[in-house]
């Protein structure tokens, strides 16, 4: 029970700052992302996000940041075993079956609900 509060209250600890990130400065959502993700990698790289991430469990491996550091674990591996391709090719092998779920669980989403454009 108490892995779900740890992760519950660091997820939130996250999602409220990104929330007064975007309520306090001009920044728009899609550089917020983009933010997150690359702090994500940047922390990977410095060897800080996974001893984090083991901690907090699912509230610190699920947000944009846990994406970040996916890709920076794949980009290490694979540049260590293919060298400089591995750069290309290292974070979409170790994120492959994320993106697939989204795409393919948002297109389900956009089927069964019918969404509509706004006036």
């Amino acid at each position: 029970m108490m892995e779900l509060i740890k992760a519950f209250l660091v997820g939130g600890a996250i999602c409220a700052a990104v929330q007064i990130l975007l309520n306090k400065t001009k920044l728009m959502p899609g550089r917020v992302m983009v933010l997150l993700v690359t702090a994500g990698a940047v922390l990977g790289w410095l060897g800080i996000y996974e001893p984090f991430a083991k901690w907090a469990g699912a509230g610190a491996s699920v947000p944009l940041l846990g994406f970040g550091n996916t890709l920076w674990k794949g980009v290490a591996k694979s540049l260590g075993e293919e060298g400089f391709l591995g750069i290309f090719k290292g974070g979409l092998t170790a994120a492959s079956a994320g993106i697939a779920g989204a795409i393919i669980f948002g297109y389900l989403g956009s089927v069964i609900f019918k969404p509509k454009m706004k006036s």
